[in-house]
């Protein structure tokens, strides 16, 4: 084993640095610096090349963390891009937001043997915008195009991961989202401070010049139905995400100035990208000079903090009727919202919207833990005459997402759905109940992580691809 590892002992953990709380507040730029090469080889070498290495077991995607941190430590960071791209189709994106508290960095052996985790995304970060710098990250080439076409309908992270690896195979690809640009969650659900557009904008980009084509603006069940696009294509992959909103049914919701998650963040999104944002110009989707309440605890929740403390917010407090323990997001996100100034009320549960036309404040039960739930986690219970009253001039609802009435949309009503709502499939071939159409990504599992999208994405690519060579088969073998 190269003398470069090993280094755990004797290297401390360290994570880029941040930048200053007052300095971040004012802009939506990232807030970690950039390491440089020597701060990437050093946290690299503090790998213990450990026999069985539970980082890369507890990535979606299996990426070969340990192999690709050897070598960056050794200085061969070509060697490492090309590794950490093989499995993984957006790997800069990944080392931006995924939450490698609960993924690879949480199960890091070193972690748990109390010497620090090996800051795997940050360097996977590192390995992959030097690849962008350098020129080594170049459009698919395809030697030999198939005939063969697949329409995927959905931009986001699970379509553009399928027709990424389709393309590479020979086949023709087509994207079709509703949006005016490609990306999906990642353009307009995550903000600037955690996912720099550009960043997003270079990946499509990429696609394009491989000769992915994007159709945009384009609604299925109005510009054309599933069945006109099966008529046109060899296969189709919904990916479509889940993003309707979860409501909460408790007096008062219908208020003004209460607005679901995506709302608020998209406005905010839009306007960073330079686009005229009628709402948040008037001062309704913009949390400047408001006293915000935000009711959830997931990642989502902590982009709306975090986004309305960079509009200048009066005040930002976080509902959460579980402790900071069981909270289903990302710790690291938390720890950064309570340095830029968040207010998190633990155990809290918003029982009454009050206001005359708008929002003007919120009724606040307390909770305790009782029994774990289905799930796992303890279950909150109310605790009698325990409420108080909160000011709110604006309400971000950040519950969660459930998939939209997707056979009715696109005018597929044979198209089969599970009770929850979203696509069933064969979770062998990924394929739905309509033969050639296949379903991937969170309109499958669920609102999950983008890791988990990508993985989807890839596993419905290799699908795709044996149902079609399969489709060429069969012709053969009549001819």
């Amino acid at each position: 084993m190269s003398d470069k590892m090993l280094k755990f002992v004797n290297i401390d953990l360290q994570n880029p640095p941040k930048r200053s709380v007052g300095e971040r507040k004012q802009d939506f730029n990232e807030i970690y610096s950039e390491f440089i090469n020597k701060k990437a080889k050093e946290q690299s070498s503090r790998c213990s090349q450990c026999g069985v290495p539970f980082c890369q077991v507890h990535c979606p995607l299996h990426n070969n963390i340990p192999d690709w941190l050897k070598l960056t430590a050794e200085g061969r960071l070509e060697e490492a891009h090309e590794l950490a791209q093989s499995t993984n189709n957006m790997p800069e994106i990944c080392g931006r937001i995924c939450p490698q508290d609960r993924l690879c960095e949480g199960n890091c052996v070193i972690e748990q043997s109390g010497h620090g985790t090996v800051t795997i995304g940050s360097v996977e970060k590192y390995i992959t915008d030097t690849a962008w710098t350098k020129g080594w990250i170049k459009p698919i080439r395809v030697k030999k195009e198939k005939d063969q076409s697949v329409g995927i309908i959905g931009a986001g992270p699970a379509g553009l991961a399928c027709g990424e690896e389709l393309r590479k195979s020979g086949f023709k690809v087509t994207i079709y989202d509703r949006y005016d640009r490609p990306g999906g969650l990642l353009i307009y659900g995550i903000p600037n401070f955690k996912l720099e557009k550009f960043v997003v904008e270079r990946r499509t980009k990429l696609l394009k010049d491989s000769g992915i084509k994007f159709k945009q603006n384009f609604e299925v069940g109005k510009q054309a139905t599933l069945d006109e696009l099966k008529e046109k294509h060899d296969a189709i992959l919904i990916a479509t995400g889940v993003y309707k909103a979860r409501n909460v049914d408790i007096e008062g919701v219908n208020l003004k100035n209460i607005f679901p998650a995506m709302d608020f963040l998209t406005a905010s999104n839009r306007k960073g990208l330079g686009d005229q944002v009628k709402l948040f110009d008037d001062g309704i989707l913009n949390a400047q000079n408001k006293k915000v309440v935000v009711v959830g605890g997931g990642d989502t929740a902590m982009d709306c903090v975090r986004t309305a403390v960079r509009q200048k917010a009066i005040s930002v407090k976080c509902l959460y009727r579980r402790d900071r323990d069981n909270m289903p997001g990302s710790a690291r996100e938390v720890s950064n919202a309570v340095e830029e100034g968040v207010e998190f009320l633990w155990l809290s549960s918003p029982n009454k919207f009050i206001g005359k036309q708008k929002v003007e404040e919120v009724e606040v039960t307390k909770m305790k833990l009782g029994e774990p739930d289905e799930s796992g986690r303890k279950k909150p219970v109310i605790i009698k005459n325990s409420n108080y009253k909160l000011d709110a001039d604006m309400v971000i609802k950040a519950l969660g997402f459930d998939p939209e009435d997707i056979p009715k949309l696109f005018n597929s009503e044979n198209l089969g759905i599970s009770r929850w709502g979203t696509i069933k499939i064969d979770l062998k071939t990924m394929q739905t109940n309509l033969p050639g159409v296949f379903a991937a990504g969170d309109i499958v599992r669920g609102a999950s992580l983008v890791v988990w999208a990508i993985r989807d994405g890839r596993d419905a690519a290799v699908q795709i691809e044996k149902y079609l060579n399969n489709i060429n088969t069969k012709k053969e073998q009549a001819a």
